[in-house]
């Protein structure tokens, strides 16, 4: 931990905490929350902070563990990450049918895109608890709950890593498979670029739909004014005839955008800029563990 490491306890007060909400339902519970930070804080207008909340729930469920979730909304009526919790012992029902009983409302600054991903990274070790929800849930005062975390020794990193925006890896190629897998991977699954690893893991290449395509199309088609002679699609015929003895490293590129898992997430925007891709793969050593498209990228820096 360095010296300016920010706990998460710190966050928030025991006035910002809700023991055993009496709210049941999701969007009551929020409403409830909201209201007594706005008390205790200041939020700014509460129906437009809970409108911008209950937007980002219908966009994507903030449940990130069992019994956990952290609606929250980017506004610009704050300046600092406002937290408030809330325990619930009975559960609040969320519209999926899930029931949670360990709420963190997080209102984040609009210009501060780092802060919640930031806060969310350092709840990571509570979530992963499978009965934190009960255990937190079971405590009857502000007081027992801010201790809990501030016991946890809970940080937030210094910066947000790719680690922290990545998605796991899907779908992914042998070194030993064929044309005629990758084929089958892009339309199945609609991906544009398939990572090819190794027996251990290790990533080797990229197998793109834009590749595949300059090799069906060799350079001199694409100097051609009359296309009557491959109107009917005679050079993808002739991968068809030999896509299941087409090797993968007949096709695939090593010119990857890569970053290792503790890369600030930065670092991800520079390698999509420098190589024009719209794709990175994050890297332990030379074990691929996760890939961030452009979209996630600019959803969890720019929206989340």
């Amino acid at each position: 931990m360095s010296a300016e490491s920010v706990c998460f306890s710190s966050l928030f007060n025991i006035n910002h905490i809700i023991c055993n909400i009496e709210s049941d339902s999701r969007d009551l519970a929020i409403m409830e929350i909201l209201r007594k930070l706005a008390y205790e804080h200041g939020v700014g207008n509460v129906s437009h902070v809970f409108d911008a909340v209950l937007a980002r729930e219908e966009e994507m469920s903030t449940i990130i563990g069992p019994g956990i979730a952290i609606p929250h909304a980017r506004v610009d009526s704050v300046n600092e990450l406002v937290v408030g919790v809330a325990t619930s012992q009975k559960g609040v029902q969320w519209p999926d049918g899930s029931v949670v009983k360990l709420l963190f409302l997080l209102i984040v600054p609009k210009e501060n895109p780092g802060i919640y991903l930031q806060a969310v990274s350092a709840l990571a070790s509570v979530c992963g608890e499978p009965d934190a929800a009960e255990k937190i849930a079971a405590f009857t005062t502000p007081e027992e709950v801010w201790r809990y975390f501030e016991r946890g020794g809970m940080v937030l990193p210094d910066y947000i890593c790719a680690g922290d925006i990545m998605s796991e890896v899907e779908v992914s190629l042998s070194e030993n498979d064929t044309l005629e897998r990758a084929i089958d991977l892009f339309v199945k699954h609609y991906y544009l670029s398939l990572p090819v690893v190794d027996n251990a893991g290790e990533l080797v290449g990229v197998v793109s739909a834009q590749e595949f395509l300059r090799v069906v199309l060799p350079d001199y088609i694409l100097w051609m004014d009359d296309l009557t002679p491959i109107i009917n699609f005679e050079p993808f015929a002739e991968i068809l005839r030999r896509e299941s003895m087409t090797w993968l490293a007949e096709i695939m590129t090593t010119d990857i955008a890569t970053v290792q898992i503790e890369s600030p997430a930065v670092q991800v925007a520079k390698e999509m800029t420098r190589l024009r891709t719209e794709i990175v793969f994050v890297l332990e050593g030379k074990i691929l563990k996760g890939v961030i498209t452009l979209r996630r990228f600019m959803d969890k820096v720019l929206r989340e």
